[in-house]
């Protein structure tokens, strides 16, 4: 091996600087490790000695396709979606990891994983401080914190398995790319053993085709070896088909054989410079670049130039749209941004507003939700700023979260006060429950259930726990009370149940149409219901009920209405007269009529005034005839109110 060949140094440990030494009419260019993906053979250069090709429209595909060079299958990549990592749940984002580990092959989802890796940890780190926070505000200690839950124990199992099976992957793949690497070497060693052959020059070409077939199918290598292994490949495939200059025709027909297939590549590559899906046209484009370096050889001196340059001006135009559009996806990030700076913004407010109940802590909570998934769903932002973006909304957040804690804190230190005050309560309650003294002890239970009324609320654990203790000793102690006081008067609940059925009698009778005897079978009804007897103070509504009962059937009889009016009003007197608070009720009545007595009377001087207008008026005039008529009547009136008076002024007697 001449020292000047270099071929040690294809494995990429050091530049690699060829120099053809094979009869040729031109020396070779030297060949050099680059990042820009092109193929230095074919590289000319400009009256300066500056590269015609832009350096940036390769690098990005350099980069890409040195990567895939490693795995054929790794341009799946490519075909993964990524999604908004930032706007999922911690649950979305196991989820998610889930789907990626199952549906793709563990070597395309490196870029998600790592992304939703981040976005997690992210999420628990803010979780996990705000129970920690709410740990120490209850008492704990600081160091004796520790918090975890379903979700983040799924995602760590997941991203466990992730790990292992991309460690096994790669600890394959060395193995494959390294002995890969060894077999593309020595395959080059061979081709550059064809120039010192001296055979047959069918048989040489023979050899050399099926050493380029050994080469496309010797699998892929590393990344970092890649540009000086192809660019070296590239040397010695040009130093021999130079060395073919003895057999023109086998050379002549592989260029022109390139030069057609570059042709379609070049096509393809124009009209994908008219493509609008700039990211799909670079994809693709990346196929192409990999076809032009990868599978095709050189061409004929003379087109090098001219067809890289337009396969480079295509592919600059691609690149330079690809830039654009990233420069918009930059605009609209910063819109996004404005958005989450204004989310931020009303967060802050509504921590910096201190509410004092728990329906405005309630509905302050709901707003910072909403507010919170609004941050969420807002987009990506620059990148620059979007960890510094994060940790400020972090921050607000956990300022809100510190007020809503301080509050509920005290809330609860209120509420614990307010557990001891009401099980003070129940103790008095169960202490007294099976007291026989109910003059003392009754007025004791109804203050200390008014008491209780009055404390705030509990803990919501211990709410119903001590409302049950309370109460069941409070109805413990009332009903014993009941009981003794209803067999003390049972005498009362007796008379209680004969008014009842008494009452049931008379909404059932039918009057005979003798007013004389119907009038004597309501007054023998009434002096029945008043022999009965008292009955309990909270059933006494039964006498209200009763006497209505009489009224409506001293209704239904066809007589004078005043003789009508009188009977009714004895019928009242005598319930007035059952009632222990008769005195007072007698004497609202007689107010009551006195005044009644005066508004007729007034009523009656009004109408005799009146007729005063009518003096030079005949008295058989229909108008002075009506007012005569109603002075008939309110003086009839007049005279049933003062024989009411007169019947009740004999009750006092």
């Amino acid at each position: 091996m001449s020292e000047n060949d270099n071929l040690q140094d294809a494995d990429g440990k050091k530049e690699v600087e060829l120099q053809n030494t094979a009869p040729q009419e031109e020396s070779t260019p030297q060949v050099e490790e680059h990042t820009d993906v092109k193929n230095e053979n074919e590289t000319t250069k400009a009256p300066n000695n500056e590269p015609k090709v832009d350096a940036d429209a390769h690098s990005e595909i350099e980069a890409s396709n040195a990567e895939d060079a490693e795995d054929d299958s790794n341009a799946e990549r490519h075909d993964v979606e990524e999604k908004d990592y930032h706007a999922m749940s911690m649950q979305d984002l196991a989820e998610e990891l889930n789907r990626l580990l199952k549906h793709h092959k563990i070597q395309t989802i490196s870029k998600q994983v790592n992304e939703i890796k981040a976005e997690f940890n992210a999420k628990f780190s803010e979780l996990l401080e705000e129970k920690k926070e709410e740990f120490i505000n209850d008492g704990g200690n600081e160091i004796d914190f520790y918090y975890t839950n379903d979700t983040k124990k799924l995602f760590n199992q997941l991203y466990k398995d992730y790990k292992q099976n991309i460690s096994a992957y790669y600890k394959e793949r060395e193995h494959n790319l390294k002995q890969n690497l060894e077999n593309r070497l020595a395959i080059i060693e061979e081709i550059k053993g064809l120039l010192s052959v001296e055979e047959n020059m069918g048989t040489t070409y023979k050899t050399f085709k099926e050493l380029q077939e050994k080469w496309r199918n010797a699998g892929p290598i590393p990344r970092d070896k890649y540009n000086n292994a192809w660019n070296t490949y590239h040397h010695h495939v040009e130093r021999f088909y130079d060395f073919l200059h003895l057999n023109n025709d086998l050379r002549d027909m592989d260029f022109k054989h390139n030069y057609d297939q570059k042709l379609k590549i070049i096509e393809r590559a124009e009209e994908l410079a008219k493509d609008d899906n700039v990211n799909r046209a670079f994809r693709e484009l990346q196929v192409l670049h990999k076809l032009w370096k990868e599978e095709l050889g050189p061409v004929a001196k003379e087109h090098r130039e001219d067809i890289w340059e337009r396969f480079s001006n295509a592919t600059k135009t691609i690149h330079d749209k690809r830039q654009a559009y990233y420069a918009d996806l930059d605009k609209a990030y910063e819109k996004n941004l404005e958005k989450k700076e204004e989310i931020i913004a009303k967060i802050q407010a509504i921590a910096d507003d201190k509410a004092n109940a728990h329906s405005a802590w309630q509905k302050k909570i709901k707003e910072v939700e909403a507010l919170r998934e609004a941050f969420f769903n807002a987009g990506k932002v620059p990148l620059k700023v979007n960890e510094a973006t994060w940790a400020k909304f972090k921050d607000t957040v956990r300022n809100f979260n510190r007020g809503k804690n301080k509050f509920y804190k005290d809330l609860k230190k209120d509420q614990y006060e307010n557990l001891q005050k009401k099980k003070e309560l129940i103790k008095i309650a169960e202490e007294n429950k099976d007291s026989d003294d109910f003059t003392v002890v009754t007025p004791l239970m109804k203050k200390i259930q008014n008491d209780w009324k009055k404390i705030g609320h509990v803990p919501r654990r211990d709410s119903d726990k001590i409302w049950k203790q309370f109460k069941n000793a409070c109805n413990h102690y009332f009903d014993r009370m009941h009981a003794q006081r209803k067999a003390e008067n049972q005498h009362l609940y007796d008379a209680f149940d004969k008014k009842v059925k008494l009452l049931d009698d008379l909404k059932a009778m039918e009057l005979s149409g003798d007013n004389k005897a119907d009038v004597e079978t309501l007054k023998t009804k009434i002096a029945e219901w008043k022999e009965v007897g008292y009955v309990p103070q909270n059933k006494r509504y039964i006498d209200g009920k009763f006497y209505k009962a009489i009224d409506d059937a001293f209704d239904k009889l066809k007589m004078e209405k005043s003789k009508l009016e009188m009977i009714k009003f004895e019928s009242k007197l005598e319930n007035l007269a059952n009632n222990d608070d008769d005195t007072r009720l007698l004497d609202n009545e007689q107010n009551f009529i006195r005044k009644k007595i005066g508004e007729v009377k007034s009523e009656i001087t009004q109408l005799e005034n009146n007729l005063q207008f009518f003096t030079n008026v005949d008295s058989d005039n229909p108008l002075v005839k009506d007012v005569h008529k109603n002075i008939a009547k309110h003086k009839k009136e007049l005279e049933t109110w003062k024989a009411k008076l007169s019947k009740l002024r004999g009750m006092y007697s």
